[in-house]
């Protein structure tokens, strides 16, 4: 990392202790877990489910078009099974393409992954897609795969990497059905879940299963360092999920999607086990990612190491008292940014925020993100040479 200072101090800094093993984060993260792209369905207005109490299915909404707005009309065709419902959640379903730029200067543009995604909404002649983060990153241009097999063009609306979710646009002349989101608040362990993709290529596979738990949290390594950057809340399901299915739908037995998949365990051992974000949680996510092309987020202007994740020689080094177990280091502060601004300096210690404690940089990121606003005022608590100190910051947005 460039920003160290080179001190041995420093370096001692820059080496990791032995640490588990990566197995014990069941996977790297979102960004570039096992399954590689995959199926997405949502929709942020909200449309009468395909579904309703008496198990009869509405199977597709038609989405008549006026000037800036999306009016949905539920087609009254009814069917009795399940088998019907799916059919129409399918119409929403998307494939992905991504291409990037070949490696010889002559070559065109490559395929270099491909995923799945879903319709949710269509504003006069566009229409809106979710889809993962990691299946759009890094691509020169995207496409778009119909459930029909045409092929169109697609163009990023914007993307989260914390979250890892995307919203990409599409010509919506000839879209005519878009998904609905449901209320993963309201979802109980042992409901149905079923899951739509492309794994593996096979467009438009169904898999089912039920809502294993409902409030899991996993860790999330979001930079691919080998250490969790996040702590991601996930819904857990049984319902198979392949290679393919990243960013596609989970749906309830109502047609409603209650979240987004995202990844597998990557573990020979284990099978049967996936993660989708719950949609209640990707809601304000895409809302931001299409009205400002990001999310925005209070913003501190750190670069962070968890203190146990240091050597017990380079933590000596910060002559912390030995009640002092657990916190965050600032290696570098940003020029301008709130905690330079507030005195906060390389190598203080982060104990806690507004008096509550942070163990590590994942507990920090969580409070500030989930806690805090952008305009917040927050009162940072921290060890500097072994002197505990206090500062009130007062949070910016995030500039990326």
């Amino acid at each position: 990392m460039g920003y160290y200072d080179q001190t041995e101090m420093t370096t001692r800094f820059e080496e990791k202790p032995q640490r588990r093993s990566r197995k014990g984060y069941f996977f790297s993260g979102f960004v570039g877990a096992v399954i590689g792209a995959a199926t997405v369905t949502a929709s942020i207005n909200y449309i009468p489910a395909l579904q309703n109490q008496k198990g009869q299915a509405s199977v597709v909404q038609q989405v008549q078009q006026s000037e800036g707005t999306a009016v949905p009309v539920v087609n009254n065709m009814k069917s009795t099974d399940l088998a019907g419902m799916i059919q129409g959640a399918k119409e929403a379903v998307v494939g992905v393409i991504n291409y990037q730029t070949a490696d010889t200067l002559d070559a065109q543009d490559s395929e270099a992954g491909s995923g799945s995604g879903v319709v949710y909404k269509k504003v006069g002649n566009k229409a809106l897609v979710i889809t993962n983060n990691h299946v759009v990153e890094g691509a020169k241009r995207l496409e778009v795969k119909l459930a029909n097999g045409e092929k169109i063009a697609a163009k990023l609306v914007g993307a989260d990497r914390w979250l890892d979710l995307a919203v990409i646009e599409i010509d919506g002349t000839n879209i005519k059905t878009v998904a609905t989101l449901g209320d993963s608040d309201k979802v109980r362990v042992g409901e149905q879940a079923i899951a739509i993709g492309n794994p593996i290529g096979l467009d438009g596979t169904v898999t089912e299963g039920i809502i294993s738990s409902k409030n899991r949290e996993i860790p999330v390594d979001v930079d691919q360092d080998g250490s969790a950057d996040w702590q991601a809340q996930v819904l857990q399901t049984d319902a198979s999920i392949n290679p393919g299915n990243s960013g596609g739908a989970l749906f309830n037995e109502n047609g409603e999607v209650i979240g987004i998949n995202s990844s597998k365990i990557a573990q020979e051992a284990v099978e049967g086990i996936g993660f989708a974000i719950p949609i209640n949680v990707a809601k304000p996510i895409v809302e931001s990612l299409e009205k400002y092309g990001k999310v925005q987020r209070p913003f501190l202007g750190v670069q962070l190491r968890s203190l146990d994740e240091v050597s017990t020689y380079a933590s000596r080094q910060l002559n912390l008292p030995t009640e002092v177990t657990g916190g965050v280091i600032i290696l570098q502060t940003t020029a301008n940014s709130p905690a330079a601004k507030a005195g906060l300096q390389q190598y203080d210690v982060v104990v806690a925020l507004d008096g509550q404690e942070v163990k590590d940089s994942v507990e920090l990121r969580k409070y500030l993100y989930e806690k805090k606003k952008i305009g917040d005022e927050m009162k940072v608590t921290f060890y500097r040479n072994g002197k505990k100190q206090e500062e009130t910051i007062k949070l910016d947005a995030n500039a990326d």
